[in-house]
């Protein structure tokens, strides 16, 4: 294992959740590393959509390298959402993230959740989590399941089901968007490996979800989204002359200073 890999493993300590927010370009990325983020992800959103691409469609297999290209001079530890990693086929979703490893990538997200809706089986996912620690043994390789997101009838039974077999594949840390509150801890309990939960504004802090368990907190698609909001607000708020309304922002120079410091 690399030294930024252990690095990163090392950060996932359960009860003291790892924050990791996450990016969508070069801009959003170099400003999280700024403020001193030891680990930045990337939204699988966020990249679709700066593309004018739809999400979890399996169709960002190429902004995925390019980014981490873009990335890889970054002082901070990189994981990527890899969606299902855009093939069904094993060998070539560990051929792909073998590319990303390449890059300095140090751990991917991959999910079982389907474009049509429908969950993979649980055997394809675990085929690939094992195909990708064969070719990259020291990758963080974080094991989502949807089974809250997509509905599934018994979503706690089917959760445990596959973080069983996700685990026994090789999986280092377990991603269950949805969970509801009342089911983290038990998640985080029989995980067997670091629980890492989705940020729901509203919801549980990072303290509360350290002392259920929690691993590591995901941003997700939310600083992109609110990326989006900010820039509707200052848009309406000059078109409707209210000065008053604009929030603050980053001036000039310090993007100008950021991309010196960071950019290639």
């Amino acid at each position: 294992m690399t030294e930024r890999a252990a690095a990163f493993h090392a950060l996932h300590r359960p009860g003291e959740p790892l924050l990791l927010p996450n990016a969508w370009d070069h801009a959003s990325a170099a400003a999280l590393t700024a403020q001193g983020h030891p680990a930045v992800g990337t939204t699988s959103l966020g990249v679709a959509a700066a593309d004018g691409k739809p999400d979890a469609a399996g169709a960002t297999r190429a902004e995925n390298l390019d980014l981490a290209r873009r990335l890889r001079d970054l002082p901070v530890l990189l994981t990527v959402d890899v969606e299902g990693g855009f093939s069904d086929e094993p060998a070539a979703v560990a051929d792909y993230v073998g590319e990303l490893a390449a890059l300095g990538v140090v751990g991917v997200n991959l999910e079982d959740g389907r474009p049509d809706g429908s969950l993979a089986p649980p055997e394809l996912t675990a085929a690939k989590i094992a195909a990708m620690k064969t070719v990259v043994p020291g990758l963080f390789v974080n094991a989502r399941t949807d089974a809250w997101w997509l509905g599934v009838p018994e979503p706690l039974d089917d959760a445990l089901l596959r973080a069983r077999a996700y685990r026994e594949a090789g999986a280092d840390g377990l991603f269950v968007p949805g969970a509801p509150d009342d089911t983290v801890g038990l998640l985080a309990a029989e995980a067997g490996r670091p629980l890492n939960v989705l940020y729901r504004p509203g919801g549980p802090g990072l303290a509360e979800l350290g002392r259920l368990g929690v691993a590591r907190v995901s941003t997700g698609s939310l600083l992109f989204r609110a990326a989006l909001g900010a820039v509707l607000a200052v848009a309406d708020a000059v078109r409707a002359d209210r000065p008053g309304d604009l929030p603050a922002v980053p001036s000039y120079g310090w993007v100008q200073e950021l991309t010196g410091r960071f950019g290639s």
